[in-house]
């Protein structure tokens, strides 16, 4: 999947308004959804004017994606102003719409800056390689998870306390990860965003469970994504090292909220992401 992903985001074009994606099974029968955003990202893209960013996505997860068939992308133009231009995605399968995003995209224009500073951490180059990491899920991961780990996945992470990552340190409330493309990227601002996108919703959701020592892979769990939101804040690098820093601020009513920085190496916080997720303890059948 590492040379395929620019692939799956290059979507077909069926008429007016409407794409066509097709997606890849990374293990779990099911599609990922950080695939949805992209494509969603990048058939948004495709109605607007180049020279206006995406700068923000809403989107919804409404049903499980099936990796086995294709996924129709309809947009709405919703509204295109003076700075800002407004789309409406909703991807289908079968007649039944699987996700809703709604995406704002800003030409570019000066203003005031300011921002958090980012967290020290070491370099990627001084931390373990995805050898070692392998190494460590596999230890804890069941043989069906191992399908995704062991596969030429896009993204690279390299985790900066592989104990968190794995759950193992109970009572942390966050992670952090440096992740980059194996891929080179375009030149094309949308494309790059997608490709972010898509590695946004790698580590995320699993932030939830670290404070109580589980991970999502854990048996007798149920953890989905609910609804992703993602700020694009200035133009960045992905084939690069960016650091992805989250953290759990709550967790209640079987769903866990989570938030994410993401650092370049220069230290500027260059995007944001928030999501939602669907955390439930499976009950065993009583023989």
């Amino acid at each position: 999947m590492t040379d395929d992903l620019l692939g799956i985001l290059d979507l077909e074009a069926l008429e007016i308004n409407r794409y066509r994606g097709r997606s890849t099974d990374p293990g779990w029968r099911r599609v990922f959804g950080g695939q949805v955003i992209g494509q969603a990202v990048v058939a948004a893209a495709r109605t607007v004017d180049p020279a206006r960013r995406i700068h923000s996505l809403h989107g919804y997860f409404l049903r499980p994606g099936d990796p086995d068939a294709s996924i129709d992308y309809e947009v709405e133009r919703i509204r295109d102003g003076g700075s800002f231009t407004t789309r409406r995605v909703v991807a289908c399968q079968a007649g039944q719409a699987i996700f809703a995003m709604a995406a704002s995209f800003h030409i570019d224009e000066p203003g005031d800056a300011h921002q958090m500073p980012m967290p020290e951490v070491p370099p990627p180059e001084a931390l373990p390689d995805e050898t070692a990491l392998l190494s460590a899920i596999a230890a804890r991961a069941p043989a069906s998870a191992m399908t995704f780990w062991k596969g030429k996945r896009p993204i690279e992470v390299r985790p900066v306390d592989l104990e968190a990552f794995l759950g193992r340190s109970g009572g942390a409330k966050g992670q952090a990860s440096w992740i980059r493309a194996r891929m080179a990227l375009p030149e094309d601002p949308a494309i790059v965003s997608a490709v972010l996108a898509y590695a946004s919703d790698l580590t995320l959701l699993d932030t939830t469970l670290i404070a109580t020592g589980r991970w999502a892979l854990d048996p007798g769990l149920m953890v989905t994504s609910l609804d992703h939101a993602m700020w694009f804040h200035r133009p960045f690098r992905f084939d690069d090292w960016l650091l992805y820093v989250c953290d759990s601020p709550i967790a209640a009513g079987a769903r866990g909220f989570n938030r994410g920085s993401l650092f370049d190496r220069a230290g500027q916080l260059v995007a944001s992401v928030a999501q939602e997720g669907l955390i439930r303890m499976l009950r065993r059948r009583e023989d």
